[in-house]
């Protein structure tokens, strides 16, 4: 085809302080992966502002992740849901660290002792505690992975939006 993707980079800081309103030109959304606190909530904010108003929108990574927790805040009726990256305490914690075991008596043992919690490809996975509710709020977990039944996709439903889709991978 000869469809040209024109790219503009927005600071998710400049929509905490200053709304969502320089999205309204934007033809669809996309939130990458990243690290930290920094900028979550304009992040968040942007990807409210794609689902309201029907917005394509991709989520990569912690993209995916905001989503979740946009969705549980907004449409879940989870006001304090949110990552334990970003807040220990959240009465709602969608998005959370997972343990990795290690097998005693290794170096890595010696080093950490039972388990370890340092970033990787991610620490972070939304939590299947609240799937069902994410779920009964018109939620779809569209991909697990096969062991551990861990959400790797999620997306609304067409009749809800015309194309919201969240990742934890990097396509």
């Amino acid at each position: 085809t000869s469809t040209k993707v024109n790219i503009e980079y927005i600071d998710s800081e400049d929509i905490e302080s200053g709304g969502t309103g320089g999205l309204a030109q934007l033809d669809a959304i996309l939130v990458p992966g990243g690290f930290g606190k920094r900028g979550t909530e304009g992040k968040i904010a942007a990807i409210r502002y794609a689902r309201e108003n029907k917005i394509p929108y991709l989520g990569i990574c912690l993209g995916m992740q905001l989503a979740v927790i946009e969705y549980a805040r907004h449409v879940a009726g989870m006001s304090d849901a949110n990552s334990t990256e970003f807040n220990l305490e959240t009465e709602h914690p969608v998005v959370g660290s997972q343990r990795c075991p290690i097998k005693a008596g290794t170096r890595a043992h010696q080093i950490y002792g039972d388990e370890v919690n340092e970033r990787h490809r991610h620490r972070y996975e939304v939590n299947n505690h609240y799937v069902p509710a994410l779920e009964k709020a018109g939620l779809i977990i569209s991909a697990r992975t096969p062991s551990e039944q861990l959400p790797e996709m999620m997306e609304l439903p067409q009749s809800a939006h015309p194309w919201f889709v969240g990742v934890q991978f990097h396509p």
